[in-house]
């Protein structure tokens, strides 16, 4: 069966943002040239609306025009060869197929350790993600349809595709060096994907304040026991600062971390509750290539 197949890249020019969608469909049956047409297509958002934005948009555009859409970074380290692999994949049953990486030597060390204590740390706070795996996947159309149930302001891609339920595989590929240029993800854009990602699939740390309140609740009782006995049945009470002042920083320390916590879930229920839109199209160019065999 002939499939209609979408490619899309995010790329940023000169401070705009682009999601590029390349098309392949296959030509009518009832025609007797076995050529498919090709179209190479531009989305430019308003403004930068971030990396995930600009890839909804692209996977949106192309989710009621093609079978399946298969997104892959713009910087050609991925490995381009593993689309006849996907689409194998694909034809065999499966909705979403998931591109991960079989190592990471291309990378510096200090982005491999960065690399697995993320993974980790998700894994630890209960996010769904796939150790080495980013944006390049296959998604089939029934998968593009549900992604678009997905409304929320604070999207994170990689826990949203997990969440679908639908049936995974997986296709590794090796990283080639990159041919040019340098990776504009720096350690704050890092973090900052991380903790928008353990914030958007996981209520794990505000059960984590609740546990290290329980904690220091009973180790303040225990304290307070302690300074009642010294006070009570024994000549050893000094007055001092020093242990005050410890106790009193600590303890704050511990209540400005949890407000900090809570108000950036209360900060993205904010957000969430004036349905903004997560993107803006300016402008949509279509250039029609050359047809193949």
């Amino acid at each position: 069966m002939p499939l209609c197949l979408s490619m899309m890249e995010v790329v940023t020019i000169r401070g705009s943002t682009f999601s590029i969608v390349y098309r392949y469909c296959p030509p009518p049956s009832y025609l007797k040239s076995k050529k498919w047409s090709i179209a190479f297509i531009t989305l430019k958002l308003s403004r930068n609306f971030g990396h995930q934005n600009a890839l909804l948009a692209g996977l949106e555009y192309a989710a009621h025009k093609c079978d399946c859409a298969i997104s892959i970074d713009c910087d050609l380290q991925q490995d381009e060869n593993m689309f006849d692999e996907f689409i194998r994949k694909y034809q065999a049953g499966s909705d979403i197929v998931l591109g991960i990486r079989n190592d990471r030597h291309t990378d510096s060390l200090f982005k491999k350790q960065s690399a697995n204590v993320f993974y980790d740390f998700m894994a630890l706070m209960g996010t769904k993600v796939v150790k080495n795996h980013a944006d390049y996947r296959l998604l089939s159309a029934k998968a593009l349809q549900l992604l678009g149930a997905y409304k929320e302001s604070n999207l994170f891609l990689r826990g949203v595709i997990m969440d679908m339920g639908l049936k995974i595989d997986r296709v590794y590929f090796d990283v080639k060096p990159r041919s040019m240029g340098e990776s504009k993800y720096t350690l704050a854009k890092m973090c900052a994907f991380a903790l928008n990602g353990i914030t958007s699939f996981s209520v794990a740390p505000l059960r984590l304040v609740s546990v290290i309140g329980f904690v220091f609740f009973i180790a303040a009782l225990l304290f307070l026991c302690y300074v009642l006995y010294v006070k009570f049945w024994t000549h050893d009470a000094i007055f001092g600062w020093a242990s005050t002042a410890i106790l009193l920083c600590f303890f704050s320390g511990i209540q400005l971390l949890s407000l900090g916590i809570i108000g950036e879930y209360i900060g993205k229920i904010y957000t969430e509750s004036k349905r903004r839109p997560r993107y803006i199209i300016e402008d949509i160019k279509v250039y029609e290539g050359d047809s193949m065999e």
